[in-house]
């Protein structure tokens, strides 16, 4: 068996903040900020492992996925602002997109990563809970 290395590292409030913000990404966006860091400074840096760590679905899972389902499991408090969302990304009605936030499910397959995060975005701004599977 081999041994863990660990390092402790003192951080400042800033850099605390900094991996406070970074642990809270999907694995995706660490994947997109580690890719940045690699080509803009030349750093090839474990980021994309902390959402891992933090206990977010493994990276080779995800990282390995082109497309997603984008599913809302709850549409929070802001119901109206929800089924606006849903009814710009589907083009539904509104009696099917209310339907859609009142019992949850798919909004749409098969969805693009770029596209999928940026509809889970708009999701969560309007107080929904929504999951790429």
């Amino acid at each position: 068996m081999s041994e863990e290395n660990t390092v402790t590292v003192e951080l400042s409030k800033g850099e605390q903040s900094v991996v406070d913000s970074i642990e809270k990404l999907t694995v995706i966006e660490a994947n997109n900020v580690a890719t940045y860091f690699k080509e803009k400074y030349g750093i090839s840096a474990a980021v994309a492992a902390a959402p891992a760590a933090a206990g977010a679905a493994p990276a080779e899972e995800e990282a390995g996925k082109s497309a997603f389902n984008v599913e809302l499991k709850d549409c929070g408090a802001q119901k109206i602002a929800v089924i606006k969302v849903i009814r710009a990304i589907t083009g539904l009605g509104l009696g099917e997109a209310k339907g859609l936030a009142d019992n949850g499910g798919t909004i749409k397959e098969n969805v693009k990563a770029e596209e999928a995060e940026e509809m889970k975005k708009q999701f969560e701004e309007a107080g929904a809970t929504v999951e790429l599977v």
